[in-house]
Protein backbone atom coordinates (compact mmCIF):
# COMPACT_ATOMS: atom_id res chain seq x y z
CA UNK A 1 0.00 0.00 0.00
CA UNK A 2 1.54 3.39 -0.61
CA UNK A 3 2.05 6.19 1.64
CA UNK A 4 -0.73 8.13 -0.10
CA UNK A 5 -3.31 5.01 0.93
CA UNK A 6 -1.57 4.17 4.29
CA UNK A 7 -2.12 7.95 5.33
CA UNK A 8 -5.80 8.38 4.40
CA UNK A 9 -7.50 5.52 7.14
CA UNK A 10 -5.98 6.86 10.06
CA UNK A 11 -6.17 10.89 8.98
CA UNK A 12 -10.12 10.09 8.07
CA UNK A 13 -10.55 8.29 11.83
CA UNK A 14 -8.99 10.77 13.55
CA UNK A 15 -11.28 13.14 12.05
CA UNK A 16 -14.51 11.23 12.73
CA UNK A 17 -13.44 10.79 16.41
CA UNK A 18 -12.32 14.84 16.44
CA UNK A 19 -14.53 16.65 14.30
CA UNK A 20 -17.56 14.90 12.65
CA UNK A 21 -20.48 16.01 14.26
CA UNK A 22 -23.20 14.82 12.03
CA UNK A 23 -26.44 14.24 14.02
CA UNK A 24 -28.53 11.19 12.53
CA UNK A 25 -30.93 9.32 14.65
CA UNK A 26 -29.69 6.17 13.97
CA UNK A 27 -25.72 6.78 13.94
CA UNK A 28 -24.31 4.25 16.20
CA UNK A 29 -27.29 2.08 16.07
CA UNK A 30 -26.36 -1.68 17.14
CA UNK A 31 -30.11 -3.15 16.19
CA UNK A 32 -29.90 -4.79 12.47
CA UNK A 33 -33.85 -3.96 12.13
CA UNK A 34 -33.31 -0.10 12.65
CA UNK A 35 -30.20 0.13 10.66
CA UNK A 36 -32.38 -1.86 7.88
CA UNK A 37 -35.15 0.17 8.14
CA UNK A 38 -32.93 3.86 8.13
CA UNK A 39 -30.96 2.44 5.15
CA UNK A 40 -34.07 1.19 3.08
CA UNK A 41 -36.08 4.47 3.73
CA UNK A 42 -32.63 6.25 3.07
CA UNK A 43 -32.12 4.94 -0.31
CA UNK A 44 -32.88 7.93 -2.76
CA UNK A 45 -33.94 9.91 0.19
CA UNK A 46 -32.76 13.22 1.82
CA UNK A 47 -31.38 12.65 5.48
CA UNK A 48 -34.04 16.03 6.40
CA UNK A 49 -36.85 14.25 4.55
CA UNK A 50 -36.45 10.35 5.82
CA UNK A 51 -35.46 11.13 9.48
CA UNK A 52 -39.34 11.98 10.21
CA UNK A 53 -40.34 8.56 8.08
CA UNK A 54 -37.58 6.55 10.22
CA UNK A 55 -39.05 7.43 13.35
CA UNK A 56 -42.81 7.48 12.71
CA UNK A 57 -42.19 3.40 11.47
CA UNK A 58 -40.27 2.76 14.53
CA UNK A 59 -42.98 4.12 16.29
CA UNK A 60 -45.81 1.88 14.01
CA UNK A 61 -43.61 -0.96 14.38
CA UNK A 62 -40.84 -1.06 16.82
CA UNK A 63 -39.78 -4.83 15.74
CA UNK A 64 -39.36 -6.52 12.93
CA UNK A 65 -42.36 -9.02 13.91
CA UNK A 66 -44.47 -5.72 14.43
CA UNK A 67 -43.95 -4.83 10.93
CA UNK A 68 -44.12 -8.13 9.28
CA UNK A 69 -47.77 -8.62 11.10
CA UNK A 70 -48.78 -5.48 10.13
CA UNK A 71 -51.79 -4.65 7.08
CA UNK A 72 -49.89 -3.89 3.97
CA UNK A 73 -51.97 -0.72 2.90
CA UNK A 74 -51.01 0.70 6.75
CA UNK A 75 -47.47 0.11 6.13
CA UNK A 76 -47.82 1.91 2.55
CA UNK A 77 -49.87 4.80 3.84
CA UNK A 78 -46.92 5.45 6.27
CA UNK A 79 -44.57 5.46 3.62
CA UNK A 80 -46.60 7.61 1.24
CA UNK A 81 -44.46 10.69 -0.05
CA UNK A 82 -41.38 8.75 0.30
CA UNK A 83 -41.34 7.55 -3.37
CA UNK A 84 -39.55 5.15 -4.87
CA UNK A 85 -42.47 2.53 -3.31
CA UNK A 86 -40.84 -0.81 -4.64
CA UNK A 87 -38.36 -0.18 -1.46
CA UNK A 88 -41.76 -0.60 0.32
CA UNK A 89 -42.77 -3.48 -1.23
CA UNK A 90 -39.65 -4.99 -0.45
CA UNK A 91 -39.40 -3.95 3.07
CA UNK A 92 -42.99 -5.66 3.78
CA UNK A 93 -41.40 -8.99 1.74
CA UNK A 94 -38.22 -9.12 3.83
CA UNK A 95 -39.65 -8.45 7.07
CA UNK A 96 -42.13 -11.70 6.70
CA UNK A 97 -39.31 -13.71 5.57
CA UNK A 98 -37.22 -12.53 8.83
CA UNK A 99 -39.69 -12.87 10.72
CA UNK A 100 -41.17 -16.51 9.52
CA UNK A 101 -37.84 -18.38 8.73
CA UNK A 102 -35.36 -16.37 11.18
CA UNK A 103 -38.07 -16.16 14.03
CA UNK A 104 -37.99 -12.42 14.29
CA UNK A 105 -34.17 -12.06 14.44
CA UNK A 106 -31.77 -10.73 11.64
CA UNK A 107 -29.79 -12.61 9.94
CA UNK A 108 -26.13 -11.98 11.44
CA UNK A 109 -23.45 -12.80 8.13
CA UNK A 110 -23.08 -10.44 5.33
CA UNK A 111 -24.03 -13.37 3.10
CA UNK A 112 -27.69 -14.06 4.52
CA UNK A 113 -28.15 -10.84 5.13
CA UNK A 114 -27.32 -10.03 1.31
CA UNK A 115 -29.65 -12.77 0.59
CA UNK A 116 -32.86 -10.54 1.53
CA UNK A 117 -34.93 -9.01 -0.55
CA UNK A 118 -34.13 -5.24 -1.79
CA UNK A 119 -30.69 -5.86 0.21
CA UNK A 120 -27.54 -4.73 -2.10
CA UNK A 121 -23.94 -4.87 -1.37
CA UNK A 122 -24.27 -1.26 0.13
CA UNK A 123 -27.00 -1.78 2.91
CA UNK A 124 -25.44 -5.28 3.60
CA UNK A 125 -22.37 -3.90 4.46
CA UNK A 126 -23.91 -1.18 6.60
CA UNK A 127 -26.15 -3.50 8.45
CA UNK A 128 -22.67 -6.27 9.11
CA UNK A 129 -21.10 -3.89 10.30
CA UNK A 130 -22.56 -1.31 11.98
CA UNK A 131 -25.01 -4.39 13.87
CA UNK A 132 -22.14 -6.85 14.30
CA UNK A 133 -18.68 -5.08 13.68
CA UNK A 134 -18.47 -7.44 10.34
CA UNK A 135 -15.29 -6.07 8.11
CA UNK A 136 -17.65 -5.07 4.93
CA UNK A 137 -16.87 -1.82 3.52
CA UNK A 138 -19.58 0.26 2.39
CA UNK A 139 -19.32 1.56 -1.54
CA UNK A 140 -22.17 4.50 -2.03
CA UNK A 141 -22.05 7.82 -4.02
CA UNK A 142 -20.61 9.38 -1.11
CA UNK A 143 -17.82 6.83 -1.08
CA UNK A 144 -17.07 6.62 -4.88
CA UNK A 145 -17.22 10.50 -4.69
CA UNK A 146 -14.14 10.77 -2.27
CA UNK A 147 -12.23 7.86 -3.28
CA UNK A 148 -12.32 9.16 -7.11
CA UNK A 149 -11.10 12.36 -6.42
CA UNK A 150 -8.90 11.50 -3.81
CA UNK A 151 -7.11 9.23 -5.98
CA UNK A 152 -7.89 11.36 -9.02
CA UNK A 153 -9.83 8.04 -10.98
CA UNK A 154 -11.66 9.10 -13.99
CA UNK A 155 -13.19 5.61 -14.63
CA UNK A 156 -17.00 6.44 -14.54
CA UNK A 157 -18.52 5.37 -11.13
CA UNK A 158 -21.91 4.40 -12.69
CA UNK A 159 -19.99 1.68 -14.85
CA UNK A 160 -18.68 -2.34 -13.89
CA UNK A 161 -15.22 -1.37 -14.17
CA UNK A 162 -15.94 1.10 -11.94
CA UNK A 163 -18.15 -0.34 -9.73
CA UNK A 164 -15.07 -3.13 -9.19
CA UNK A 165 -12.33 -0.69 -8.91
CA UNK A 166 -14.43 1.55 -6.17
CA UNK A 167 -15.19 -2.05 -4.19
CA UNK A 168 -11.79 -2.70 -4.16
CA UNK A 169 -10.27 0.63 -2.93
CA UNK A 170 -13.03 0.30 -0.19
CA UNK A 171 -12.06 -3.11 0.78
CA UNK A 172 -8.12 -1.90 0.57
CA UNK A 173 -8.84 1.33 2.72
CA UNK A 174 -11.39 -0.60 5.69
CA UNK A 175 -10.04 -0.28 9.22
CA UNK A 176 -10.94 -4.26 9.65
CA UNK A 177 -10.48 -3.94 13.70
CA UNK A 178 -13.11 -0.74 13.13
CA UNK A 179 -14.98 -1.43 10.33
CA UNK A 180 -18.27 0.15 11.86
CA UNK A 181 -16.35 3.48 12.38
CA UNK A 182 -14.66 3.41 9.12
CA UNK A 183 -17.53 2.94 7.30
CA UNK A 184 -19.78 5.68 9.20
CA UNK A 185 -16.76 8.25 9.04
CA UNK A 186 -16.48 7.47 5.23
CA UNK A 187 -20.08 8.26 4.40
CA UNK A 188 -20.09 11.06 6.96
CA UNK A 189 -17.16 13.16 5.21
CA UNK A 190 -18.59 12.63 1.81
CA UNK A 191 -22.17 14.04 2.92
CA UNK A 192 -20.57 17.42 4.70
CA UNK A 193 -16.77 17.99 3.28
CA UNK A 194 -16.36 15.97 0.08
CA UNK A 195 -19.59 17.11 -1.21
CA UNK A 196 -20.83 17.14 -4.51
CA UNK A 197 -20.78 21.07 -5.44
CA UNK A 198 -18.57 22.95 -3.95
CA UNK A 199 -16.67 20.58 -1.27
CA UNK A 200 -14.63 22.32 1.66
CA UNK A 201 -11.51 21.53 0.06
CA UNK A 202 -9.75 25.02 1.89
CA UNK A 203 -10.15 22.79 5.45
CA UNK A 204 -10.19 19.48 4.59
CA UNK A 205 -8.41 16.99 6.50
CA UNK A 206 -7.21 14.80 3.53
CA UNK A 207 -6.06 17.72 1.45
CA UNK A 208 -2.54 16.91 1.34
CA UNK A 209 -2.98 13.42 -0.60
CA UNK A 210 -6.26 14.34 -2.39
CA UNK A 211 -5.12 13.84 -6.20
CA UNK A 212 -8.04 16.12 -7.58
CA UNK A 213 -7.47 18.97 -5.60
CA UNK A 214 -3.30 19.24 -6.26
CA UNK A 215 -4.30 18.76 -9.86
CA UNK A 216 -7.45 20.90 -10.22
CA UNK A 217 -9.88 18.21 -11.14
CA UNK A 218 -12.06 18.46 -8.08
CA UNK A 219 -15.03 20.04 -9.94
CA UNK A 220 -14.09 16.99 -12.98
CA UNK A 221 -14.56 13.95 -10.28
CA UNK A 222 -16.26 11.97 -10.22
CA UNK A 223 -16.86 11.06 -13.81
CA UNK A 224 -20.51 9.48 -15.27
CA UNK A 225 -21.00 7.58 -18.32
CA UNK A 226 -24.31 7.38 -18.46
CA UNK A 227 -27.24 10.51 -19.34
CA UNK A 228 -30.69 9.26 -18.45
CA UNK A 229 -33.33 10.34 -21.14
CA UNK A 230 -36.86 10.37 -19.27
CA UNK A 231 -39.57 9.07 -20.54
CA UNK A 232 -42.42 11.51 -20.94
CA UNK A 233 -45.90 10.56 -20.10
CA UNK A 234 -49.07 12.35 -19.18
CA UNK A 235 -51.67 11.11 -17.14
CA UNK A 236 -55.22 12.26 -16.82
CA UNK A 237 -57.36 11.24 -13.35
CA UNK A 238 -60.66 11.48 -13.49
CA UNK A 239 -62.41 12.03 -10.12
CA UNK A 240 -65.86 10.72 -10.69
CA UNK A 241 -68.66 11.12 -8.09
CA UNK A 242 -71.97 9.65 -7.38
CA UNK A 243 -75.02 11.06 -6.28
CA UNK A 244 -74.36 9.65 -3.13
CA UNK A 245 -70.71 11.15 -2.75
CA UNK A 246 -69.21 7.93 -4.04
CA UNK A 247 -66.21 8.16 -5.98
CA UNK A 248 -64.38 5.39 -8.08
CA UNK A 249 -60.85 4.00 -6.81
CA UNK A 250 -58.70 1.21 -8.03
CA UNK A 251 -54.97 -0.12 -6.78
CA UNK A 252 -52.10 -0.06 -8.91
CA UNK A 253 -50.89 -3.30 -9.98
CA UNK A 254 -48.10 -4.32 -12.67
CA UNK A 255 -44.38 -3.56 -12.68
CA UNK A 256 -45.25 0.08 -13.24
CA UNK A 257 -44.44 3.48 -11.10
CA UNK A 258 -46.73 3.26 -7.59
CA UNK A 259 -47.91 -0.20 -7.98
CA UNK A 260 -49.91 -1.17 -4.78
CA UNK A 261 -50.77 2.31 -4.34
CA UNK A 262 -54.20 3.64 -5.14
CA UNK A 263 -55.70 6.06 -8.13
CA UNK A 264 -58.92 7.83 -9.50
CA UNK A 265 -60.44 7.15 -12.95
CA UNK A 266 -56.83 7.05 -15.28
CA UNK A 267 -56.73 7.99 -18.73
CA UNK A 268 -52.76 7.85 -20.14
CA UNK A 269 -51.79 9.46 -23.68
CA UNK A 270 -48.63 9.57 -24.96
CA UNK A 271 -49.43 13.30 -26.11
CA UNK A 272 -50.84 16.21 -24.18
CA UNK A 273 -54.58 16.48 -24.57
CA UNK A 274 -55.96 20.13 -24.79
CA UNK A 275 -59.59 20.06 -23.57
CA UNK A 276 -62.63 21.89 -25.07
CA UNK A 277 -63.48 24.14 -22.52
CA UNK A 278 -66.73 24.96 -24.72
CA UNK A 279 -67.82 21.45 -24.21
CA UNK A 280 -65.26 19.06 -22.44
CA UNK A 281 -66.97 16.09 -23.44
CA UNK A 282 -65.80 16.70 -27.08
CA UNK A 283 -62.88 15.39 -26.31
CA UNK A 284 -61.59 11.49 -27.17
CA UNK A 285 -60.94 10.35 -23.50
CA UNK A 286 -63.89 11.86 -22.52
CA UNK A 287 -66.29 10.10 -25.06
CA UNK A 288 -64.37 6.71 -25.13
CA UNK A 289 -64.86 6.68 -20.93
CA UNK A 290 -68.60 8.00 -20.61
CA UNK A 291 -70.43 7.84 -23.78
CA UNK A 292 -73.89 9.04 -23.82
CA UNK A 293 -74.17 9.07 -20.14
CA UNK A 294 -75.84 12.20 -18.19
CA UNK A 295 -72.86 13.87 -16.56
CA UNK A 296 -72.10 17.07 -15.34
CA UNK A 297 -68.01 18.44 -15.28
CA UNK A 298 -67.06 20.24 -12.53
CA UNK A 299 -63.40 21.23 -12.49
CA UNK A 300 -60.63 20.80 -14.55
CA UNK A 301 -57.28 21.28 -11.96
CA UNK A 302 -53.96 22.84 -13.89
CA UNK A 303 -51.27 20.68 -14.84
CA UNK A 304 -49.55 18.72 -12.23
CA UNK A 305 -46.14 17.67 -12.67
CA UNK A 306 -43.74 15.15 -11.11
CA UNK A 307 -39.93 14.11 -11.70
CA UNK A 308 -38.93 11.21 -11.17
CA UNK A 309 -35.53 9.05 -11.67
CA UNK A 310 -36.17 7.85 -15.51
CA UNK A 311 -40.15 9.18 -16.33
CA UNK A 312 -41.43 13.00 -16.73
CA UNK A 313 -45.09 12.66 -15.13
CA UNK A 314 -47.44 15.39 -16.19
CA UNK A 315 -51.32 15.37 -16.12
CA UNK A 316 -54.25 17.00 -14.88
CA UNK A 317 -57.58 15.95 -12.54
CA UNK A 318 -60.97 16.43 -14.08
CA UNK A 319 -64.07 16.24 -11.45
CA UNK A 320 -67.15 14.73 -12.66
CA UNK A 321 -70.63 13.98 -10.93
CA UNK A 322 -72.79 11.56 -12.57
CA UNK A 323 -76.19 12.01 -13.20
CA UNK A 324 -78.74 8.83 -12.87
CA UNK A 325 -77.28 5.77 -13.23
CA UNK A 326 -73.93 4.32 -12.23
CA UNK A 327 -71.31 3.18 -14.98
CA UNK A 328 -69.15 0.22 -14.09
CA UNK A 329 -65.28 0.94 -14.18
CA UNK A 330 -63.52 -2.66 -14.50
CA UNK A 331 -61.12 -3.04 -11.72
CA UNK A 332 -62.26 -0.38 -9.60
CA UNK A 333 -64.28 0.20 -6.33
CA UNK A 334 -66.51 3.15 -4.88
CA UNK A 335 -65.68 4.49 -1.58
CA UNK A 336 -66.61 7.39 0.28
CA UNK A 337 -64.87 10.53 -0.24
CA UNK A 338 -64.10 11.02 2.95
CA UNK A 339 -62.53 7.45 2.94
CA UNK A 340 -60.04 9.41 0.71
CA UNK A 341 -57.93 9.74 3.80
CA UNK A 342 -57.21 6.49 4.48
CA UNK A 343 -55.55 5.40 1.23
CA UNK A 344 -52.13 5.50 -0.02
CA UNK A 345 -52.18 7.66 -2.57
CA UNK A 346 -48.51 8.38 -5.01
CA UNK A 347 -47.36 12.03 -4.27
CA UNK A 348 -48.70 13.20 -7.63
CA UNK A 349 -52.06 12.56 -6.95
CA UNK A 350 -51.37 14.15 -3.12
CA UNK A 351 -50.44 17.04 -5.14
CA UNK A 352 -53.86 17.54 -5.95
CA UNK A 353 -55.41 16.68 -3.14
CA UNK A 354 -53.46 18.36 -0.30
CA UNK A 355 -53.57 21.46 -2.75
CA UNK A 356 -55.40 24.05 -1.21
CA UNK A 357 -55.20 26.67 -4.03
CA UNK A 358 -55.40 24.19 -6.86
CA UNK A 359 -56.10 26.47 -9.70
CA UNK A 360 -59.30 24.90 -11.07
CA UNK A 361 -60.79 26.41 -13.72
CA UNK A 362 -65.18 25.65 -13.00
CA UNK A 363 -67.18 24.88 -16.29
Amino acid sequence: MSHKKADFTPILLKWHKGKNNRKMPWKGEKNPYRIWLSEVILQQTRVDQGWAYYEKFLEAFPTVHDLAQAQEQKVFKLWEGLGYYNRCRNLIATAKKIDAEYNGEFPNTYEEILALKGIGPYTAAAIASFAFRLPHAVVDGNVTRVLSRYFGDFTPIDTSAGKKIYSHLADALLDREQADLYNQAIMDFGATVCLPRNPLCVDCVQRDGCQALQKGLTTQLPVKEKNIRKKQRWLYYFIVETADDKVYIRQRAGKDIWEGLYEFVLQETDQPIYFDKGDIRKTQIVRQLFGRQALTVKYISRVYRQELSHQSIQGQFITIRLQGGTPLFEGYRLVDREQLADYPFPKFINGWLQDPTPAQTLF
